[in-house]
């Protein structure tokens, strides 16, 4: 990616920019560039709140690809991950934010206020988005007692009530429980 600046990176910005929402463009190519520099992390953060939602939605893609590989990385950028998973509706900013948050290292206080952004997600209108903020939710549980019922609640219930990606998630995401309570 060379382009109009002077040290020959193009802005992610522009990197990420065209196309519609069905594509995810060059949002793997900039994750891979992150990996290698994580000095322009910053710059990709900053695309999370881009005027643009197909910038917002590549830049949140990119930076979950990032924090799969590398999740320590996003660490610096918890507070500004947590406020923007508190105010964004967008679906695909939300489903990423529900892959990523999980990986953070956060407080109690964190937790307590990323367990209620992503029960807010359970009320999107995206099945992709409660599928990810139920996934969210059960890892966000996992060394928190108090969290755990709660969750298994969730899932019984969805079990019931979700549409098919949310049931077999359910499913899969219970059967890990009950697994853990055995050993």
């Amino acid at each position: 990616m060379h382009g109009p600046e002077s040290d020959g990176r193009e802005p992610f910005s522009l990197a990420l920019k065209g196309g519609d929402r069905r594509s995810i463009g060059n949002s793997n190519r900039v994750a891979a560039v992150i990996l290698r520099q994580p000095d322009r992390l910053t710059e990709l953060i900053e695309g999370l709140w881009s005027g643009d939602p197909i910038v917002r939605m590549r830049a949140a893609d990119a930076a979950e690809k990032v924090s799969a590989k590398r999740p320590a990385l996003l660490a610096p950028f918890k507070t500004e991950l947590l406020a923007l998973a508190d105010e964004t509706t967008q679906p695909e900013l939300r489903w990423h934010l529900a892959q990523m948050i999980p990986r953070l290292p956060l407080g109690k206080q964190e937790r307590a206020r990323a367990t209620a952004a992503l029960r807010g997600f359970l009320g999107d209108r995206s099945s992709i988005v409660k599928t990810f903020a139920i996934q969210a939710l059960a890892e966000l549980s996992r060394g928190t007692p108090e969290m755990v019922a709660d969750v298994i609640n969730l899932l019984e219930r969805t079990l019931r009530t979700g549409t098919p990606a949310m049931k077999a998630r359910s499913r899969k995401l219970l059967a890990e429980f009950r697994k853990d309570v055995l050993t």
